[in-house]
């Protein structure tokens, strides 16, 4: 009898620690065909700003996708374009086997993006680094090799059937770069209207300060005016961001004046 007592005293304990666990904030998704429709329109929508801004954006290849492409340029998609682009990836284009190998690597790397955003909330920032409870990661094939949605924290991230990511082996490097566009997309990019450029290299500075070690083979993109690296030297310049990007703004402004 005491035997059972003392089982059921540990299930219940353990139920109730598990019932207390903090949830994954990470979950790695394969996407079905329709969001991956979804995804490929979304960036044919956007060739201009890609072109304009120098990006390499991968697309399905077809002679469809040839011709929407170019509709895309001149503004003249249709909703008969999308309906056709649909049918095209679900009977030509989509194999979920093709997400097998990347989604197996980025679920290696949750537990690493999870202990980093916990490092950021800990630094306690006066001003408001947004934090998502969830980010769904959604492995694609398609587009620029990375973007995220600030309004649920979703990420999309560029891989290929073989596991391989763009730019970097560790898929980590450009998961942690974009939660960090979203963390400051309201409180520092909206609110001091930062051009694009510029928002590039806050990231990228801000990842390079704070997991430079964790991410050694992270990189500061070309994007940017590099002048503002000597006023973000290390995590703790970061506490005054706001100032900082605001003093660098008006300077700016001031010299094509």
């Amino acid at each position: 009898m005491r035997t059972i007592v003392s089982i059921l005293s540990i299930l219940l304990v353990s139920c109730a620690c598990a019932a207390n666990a903090t949830p994954a904030r990470f979950e790695a998704v394969v996407p079905t065909a329709q969001q991956e429709t979804n995804h490929v329109w979304r960036n044919l929508q956007d060739i201009p700003f890609f072109e304009q801004n120098g990006y390499n954006v991968s697309f399905p290849a077809g002679d469809l996708i040839d011709a929407l492409k170019e509709k895309a340029r001149s503004g003249s998609l249709t909703d008969a374009d999308y309906t056709a682009l649909g049918l095209f990836m679900e009977q030509q284009a989509y194999r979920a086997e093709d997400y097998e190998r990347g989604y197996q690597h980025v679920a290696a790397e949750l537990s690493s993006l999870e202990a980093m955003v916990n490092s950021i909330e800990e630094e306690a920032y006066r001003w408001n680094f947004r934090f998502y409870n969830r980010h769904q990661i959604f492995l694609t094939l398609y587009g620029p090799g990375g973007s995220y949605n600030p309004d649920d924290g979703s990420i999309i991230l560029l891989t290929n059937p073989r596991g391989g990511f763009r730019q970097y082996a560790n898929p980590a490097n450009a998961l942690i770069h974009e939660v960090v566009h979203m963390g400051i997309e309201e409180s520092i990019v909206q609110r001091l209207n930062v051009p694009h450029g510029l928002k590039e290299r806050l990231v990228d500075l801000f990842v390079k300060a704070h997991f430079g070690d964790v991410l050694p083979d992270y990189r500061v993109q070309g994007m940017g005016d590099p002048e503002i690296d000597s006023e973000l030297p290390d995590k703790d310049a970061f506490n005054q961001l706001p100032e900082v990007v605001a003093a660098f703004l008006s300077t700016r402004q001031n010299d094509s004046e």
